[in-house]
């Protein structure tokens, strides 16, 4: 059976906060790209709980944009009375960047922050980043253009585990990769996947905060 761990919408709320400070100086990001569903909530926090409280925002600088992208690896056991899934073996995506659009252009030349809530398998992260500077790479041909874009992730936890998929070597050894806690291969259920919250806080409350 394995272990569950349950997080409160507070708890991620103070893991994006202690990690802020580290992004601002070592990622420096000018767009963040969330990975749905799991990076839309610590995305948002990131970037902006109130104009004048960004994390991420700096006095006098615009709130950092945020973009979606939709991939999913996980799938669902089939048991009506538990959540738990299993990771897949193949990433699927569930939405895309309009590569028809300008948002691709827009990507040239940035750093990107791409976020997720979880390192598991690692197979989402490198299909992401893969992905994404082919269609940049792509995009700058097309327009002419020359201007380095620069992707760095930010996770809220990185399982220690053997990983399937792996970063490009660069990206590491730069420093370009955060996760606000590392922990051991537990199921952490977030609260943006609970039915009832008043139940998942309390089955929270019992436990030591990772």
């Amino acid at each position: 059976m394995v272990e569950k761990v349950y997080l409160t919408y507070n708890q991620v709320h103070k893991l994006c906060q202690n990690s802020a400070e580290a992004i601002l100086a070592n990622f420096k990001p000018n767009l963040i790209i969330a990975i749905g569903g799991g990076g839309y909530v610590p995305a948002r926090i990131l970037r902006s709980i109130t104009p004048a409280s960004s994390f991420l925002k700096r006095p006098g600088s615009a709130n950092i944009p945020i973009q979606a992208i939709g991939l999913s690896l996980y799938e669902d056991l089939g048991r009506t009375n538990d959540p738990e899934e299993v990771p897949g073996t193949k990433v699927t995506r569930t939405q895309w960047l309009d590569l028809s659009s300008l948002e691709t252009a827009n990507l040239i030349g940035k750093n990107i922050l791409i976020v997720d809530e979880i390192d598991d398998t690692r197979t989402t992260l490198e299909y992401a980043v893969r992905e994404l500077q082919k269609d940049v790479e792509a995009a700058a041909i097309k327009l002419g253009r020359a201007e380095k874009t620069q992707f760095s992730i930010f996770v809220l936890h990185n399982k220690d585990k053997p990983k399937k998929g792996h970063l490009p070597q660069e990206m590491l050894d730069e420093k370009r990769y955060l996760a606000a806690k590392t922990v051991g291969d537990v199921w952490i259920c977030y609260p943006w996947e609970a039915t009832n919250i008043d139940e998942h806080d309390l089955l929270a409350s019992t436990e030591t905060p990772l």
